[in-house]
Formats: structure tokens, C-alpha cells, sequence
């Protein structure tokens, strides 16, 4: 983690935020920032839960500033609550502004997901798959 990661998080995933990603002024749709988060979600709760996971709820998606074509995003993930079946995760992304240095929160929100077996049923977080 560097000095410009939010404390007690793990970037999950970062990616670039391209042109076919915005709307005609410039700033990325917000539908694919929170598609990111949701993959960002994805990726730590299958990791914890031994298998494969699904999203179940979103709550309290926040976006505090655009996006812009060229930006990199950066998903942090730290793990607020494991259920039975259910992992909760708060999220949040940042930007590194094109050719420049510094770092942005622009969205923030809480993931909810649930370990499924083979046939999508809910399983035990701590079942094998």
C-alpha cells in the first residue's frame, strides 16, 4: 500500500478508463465505475470464501467526483462483516489523474455477497467449493 492508499484496504483492482467508457462530456458512466467496484467485490469475496460468490445487495453507492477518459482507477476492498453465507465489503475507488500524481476518492459504497455452490445455492463461507 502506498502513502496515498486509504488506510486498512486492499487494492483489488485498477484499470484505465478509456473513451468508449464516457458520455459526450467526458466523464465516465457511472454505471462502469460501480461495475469495477462489483468485480473489485467479486474478486476479494471469492478469495475469502473459497469459491465462487455473488453480489446480493449495493448499498449507499456515493459518487463524490467524476471520472475522466485517461484516469486510472484504482478499487480498494477491505472486508466489514463475514455472515454464514454472506461477506459485506466496503469499497472504494480512486482515481490517479492522467499525468498527474495525485489520488481522488470518487465513489465509495458497501457490497454485499453470498457464497453459492455449484448449483447456486447459498453455501457456508468456510465450505469448501
Amino acid at each position: 500500500m502506498d502513502a496515498h492508499s486509504p488506510p486498512d484496504m486492499e487494492l483489488t483492482l485498477r484499470t484505465l478508463a478509456m473513451p468508449a467508457d464516457a458520455n459526450p462530456a467526458g466523464d465516465i458512466f457511472g454505471g462502469w465505475v460501480m461495475s469495477q467496484m462489483d468485480l473489485a467485490a467479486f474478486v476479494r469475496a471469492n478469495e475469502l470464501a473459497g469459491g465462487r460468490t455473488v453480489t446480493v445487495a449495493v448499498h449507499e453507492i456515493i459518487f463524490k467526483k467524476p471520472v475522466k477518459i485517461g484516469d486510472t482507477l484504482c478499487v480498494y476492498t477491505s472486508i466489514k462483516k463475514v455472515g454464514r453465507t454472506s461477506i459485506t465489503l466496503n469499497i472504494e475507488a480512486w482515481t490517479r489523474r492522467h499525468y498527474e500524481h495525485t489520488r481522488e476518492k470518487v465513489t465509495e459504497a458497501v457490497f454485499i455477497m453470498v457464497a453459492v455452490d455449484a448449483e447456486g445455492n447459498p453455501r457456508p463461507v468456510s465450505e469448501p467449493r
